[in-house]
């Protein structure tokens, strides 16, 4: 009987797309599941007449079933079930075999469970897998990273199965050391979560101050679709909004404003604050969905303050412009913000992290993909040591056309009422970031006076500590220096 090239266990819907990817370029998979009966139906039905597919119900005859050496992919619930899983693996695998974990795992796990593998005698790798249902089908984004010597015999089948762009480049490439692939997929996921909010808010304020329709929103995000703007998630948008229930209506005002998450925001949130880098349009996205969960008190709280009726007396043409414009602006915030934490974050861990080639990956199969991410990779050519997309010429020349008509959009939506976390903090960062000189001096000296923290001085040289006695009552005595 002849042996499968590689093993996935874990028949959610992820999991059988990609092994029918998988088949559908010429390789043969073995599946299982923790549940017999997922096993059954997927024999039964989706996977019913695959030659290419051996169907196991026990992990004994799944691990045989594989050439040497194994490569099996696990796609299931992420934490413990993986953990609970590897120690299962392990007595059944040889020396050189190799466990992928293609779920949203956090990269400290993948860290940890990299090295503990390794100890085994066996490879591990963390690969994050962006697409959803339809892209493991037809082709995701996929972001390995693990054990280096496991890379030559998974590199065929991950990048066969990958998705493709024009240029014929595959959006899987070997990412880097032990966790470094979960990490760049929660990247991509969390600003993930910052263009949806933004959409979002750009909808929102459509909505509410132009007073359009769900079908005249539909068709600006599809002409949009047309500009820089052009995305995987702006189109979605427009199909979103034109789709009708069954009354005529549409169905998208019928949906209830509670949003859910999975914990990748929150986890690059978390991230870029251990690394002292500012995500603020990210972590303001998780918020947003934070706040929407509050629908009860939502409630409560519009009858207790209710808005102003909006009257929007402009023009509607020019400020739809002044809306895309802004949109764009805030979109290139949200991955300079990202790719600045994954470049603190190579230092800390130790990555080689090729920063314009990980925006390769991301130009087709996965969420965020957009022709925007080719830019992205010509300002990582013209300087690959750039620490911040702000400082590259095209980005810097972009916003500069950009920042009056985001000015404008974000003014009058806080006049208005209507709530833009992601597009106003962007602008407050870009503010920020743009100045030479910011108030925390007076925080600093705020500090001194409190807690004896000490504070530099403008005519002194960096690194020099000064602590004032700031009543007469205090002492000569101060305490540690700041983290800057």
């Amino acid at each position: 009987m002849k042996k499968a090239d590689i093993g996935l266990y874990g028949l959610a819907v992820m999991g059988e797309n990609l092994v029918l990817n998988m088949v559908s370029k010429g390789f043969t998979v073995a599946v299982s599941s923790r549940r017999e009966s997922s096993v059954k139906r997927f024999e039964e039905e989706r996977g019913k007449d695959q030659a290419n597919i051996i169907f196991a119900y026990n992990l004994e005859d799944f691990v045989s079933a594989l050439e040497k050496p194994r490569k099996i992919m696990l796609m299931i619930k992420a934490g413990k079930p993986i953990d609970e899983m590897i120690e299962k693996l392990i007595p059944l695998l040889e020396a050189g075999d190799i466990i992928i974990d293609g779920g949203n795992s956090n990269f400290h796990d993948t860290i940890r469970r990299t090295k503990y593998v390794e100890s085994k005698g066996l490879f591990y790798i963390g690969s994050g897998v962006s697409g959803g249902e339809e892209g493991a089908l037809r082709g995701p984004s996929i972001m390995p990273g693990g054990s280096e010597k496991a890379w030559p015999h998974v590199k065929p089948i991950l990048q066969a199965i990958a998705a493709e762009v024009e240029d014929g480049s595959k959006c899987c490439d070997w990412i880097g050391a032990d966790g470094s692939g979960h990490f760049v997929k929660m990247v991509h996921n969390g600003i993930e979560y910052g263009d949806i909010q933004l959409i979002c808010e750009t909808y929102h304020i459509m909505k509410d101050l132009l007073k359009m329709s769900a079908d005249e929103m539909s068709a600006v995000f599809a002409a949009w679709n047309e500009t820089e703007l052009d995305s995987y998630l702006i189109e979605i948008t427009a199909d979103i909004l034109a789709y009708k229930d069954e009354d005529g209506e549409a169905l998208v005002e019928k949906i209830l404003d509670t949003a859910g998450q999975k914990g990748t925001g929150k986890w690059t949130s978390i991230t870029s604050m251990e690394e002292g880098v500012p995500l603020t349009l990210i972590a303001e996205a998780v918020y947003a969905r934070f706040l929407s969960a509050q629908k009860e008190e939502r409630v409560r709280a519009s009858k207790l303050y209710p808005k102003k009726p909006v009257n929007f007396e402009g023009e509607k043409a020019a400020f739809l412009e002044d809306l895309r414009k802004a949109l764009y602006a805030a979109k290139i915030i949200s991955y300079a913000q990202g790719f600045s934490l994954m470049r603190e974050a190579a230092k800390t861990y130790d990555w080689k992290l090729n920063l314009g080639g990980i925006a390769l990956l991301w130009r087709a199969g996965c969420i965020i993909r957009s022709v925007f991410l080719g830019k992205i990779k010509a300002a990582f050519d013209r300087d690959p040591d750039l620490s911040n997309l702000l400082l590259d010429p095209y980005f810097s020349e972009t916003i500069k056309s950009l920042v009056e008509s985001w000015r404008r959009v974000v003014g009058a939506a806080i006049q208005n009422g209507i709530p833009v976390p992601t597009l106003a903090s962007a602008l407050n960062y870009f503010d920020g970031y743009t100045s030479e000189r910011l108030p925390a001096n007076l925080l600093q000296a705020q500090r001194d006076y409190f807690g004896a923290h000490t504070y530099e001085r403008i005519d002194k040289p960096r690194g020099e500590f000064f602590h004032t006695n700031w009543t007469g009552r205090g002492g000569k005595t101060s305490s540690t220096t700041y983290n800057a």
